[in-house]
């Protein structure tokens, strides 16, 4: 119970951290654009993408490039099939569970024009909420204890076309919606758009992604009967509601496909992500309100008689950042990944063992996800 709430707060904090600036009156409505903002939609989809370092946005062209790039959905490669995605992870000990849902299909003949959808959701749940633990006298009444769910979810719709005039280019967008909800304490809306493109010429492809290009607008209300009094007690500001911005960043990636045997090929993979949003300390490189984020990965395959590729390798590494130890100095560490897939007919299956604390202390995440073609 315990790990849980603690796992809630800190789902919380950076939507409620401008709650304690004193220099904002309390009862009105706040407006902020604070860092790590919707960070979940971060946190990457897709056990194959796990397992190359999350180093997809100039590689996926399959249905998860919706979240990825979706310019990546139309591609000259692509099946004229619809294509079902699935992908489930946990996380701290099965105290946050992670899923995901895509779909993707052409809208014409000729595959030049591709729609997809995407479903995310992290979740917290049957967390207990102790508000009404302590009776007035003093009494401790466990009957009042209930329990609450602490979500934060997405769908995005995407559209892909290839320009006519360009061969090898691919444009993308995204229509981001996203919500988070505190159990009965609070819920947001928020709405946005994603841009992207990618070019492909023979083995090399390069991708770029501009996520949040207008700003990500997350309204917040609160539920202020779930907590007055505990607020009250506590000297805490109650507000009514709140408006979170999403600042615009920009993930560019390039990736080279080697051909090392008849049957087996080598992609090599690297993305950098530009976050606009304020120094991030543990960020790589961190300066002028700007951070630079690299990942890393590559993936080995292996064709069958038919020229489709059926079983897969994979390595690679992401969340380069200097770590501010007790002391004050500062250490450098990364998050390893390894993972595999192979194809059986319509089915993909993929496994990634991603690295969720850092190297020394070997904290593991399993993920498993699932592709279909529909025929």
């Amino acid at each position: 119970m315990r790990i849980r709430f603690i796992f809630f707060l800190s789902l919380l904090l950076p939507c409620y951290a401008w709650a304690q600036d004193p220099n904002v009156p309390s009862n009105l409505t706040s407006t902020n654009a604070p860092k790590y903002s919707n960070e979940f939609l971060r946190i990457g989809i897709g056990a194959r993408a796990f397992g190359m370092g999350n180093a997809q946005v100039a590689t996926a062209q399959d249905v998860t490039a919706g979240y990825w790039n979706p310019a990546g959905l139309a591609n000259e490669s692509r099946l004229l099939y619809p294509e079902l995605s699935l992908m489930h992870a946990s996380y701290f000990a099965n105290v946050a569970n992670y899923n995901y849902i895509g779909f993707s299909m052409p809208v014409d003949t000729a595959a030049n024009r591709y729609f997809g959808i995407s479903l995310i959701r992290i979740g917290v749940d049957d967390i207990p909420n102790t508000l009404q633990l302590i009776e007035p006298d003093g009494s401790i009444n466990y009957g009042a204890v209930s329990s609450f769910s602490s979500t934060e979810m997405a769908a995005l719709l995407s559209y892909a076309w290839q320009p006519q005039m360009i061969p090898g280019l691919s444009l993308g967008t995204n229509l981001k919606i996203v919500y988070h909800g505190a159990g009965r304490f609070g819920n947001a809306w928020g709405f946005g758009l994603d841009l992207g493109a990618r070019y492909q010429a023979g083995n090399f492809m390069a991708g770029l992604m501009v996520t949040d290009a207008t700003q990500t607008y997350n309204a917040w209300t609160y539920n202020t009967e779930t907590f007055e009094e505990a607020f009250l007690q506590t000297g805490n500001d109650i507000y009514q509601s709140s408006l979170e911005i999403t600042r615009p960043a920009a993930r560019l990636g390039l990736a080279y496909d080697i051909p090392v045997g008849r049957r087996v090929s080598l992609l090599v993979a690297m993305d950098h992500d530009f976050l606009f949003d304020g120094n991030r300390p543990s960020a790589l490189f961190s300066q002028s309100g700007v951070s630079w984020e690299p990942r890393v990965g590559m993936e080995l395959s292996y064709r069958n008689y038919l020229d489709r590729r059926v079983a897969f390798l994979r390595m690679g590494a992401y969340n380069f950042q200097y770590e501010r130890n007790i002391d004050g100095t500062q250490k450098f560490s990364t998050f390893p990944t390894a993972g595999v897939g192979i194809v059986v007919k319509n089915f993909t299956i993929d496994y990634a063992l991603a690295n969720i604390g850092n190297f020394s202390e070997v904290l593991y995440t399993h993920i498993v996800s699932l592709k279909f073609h529909i025929q």
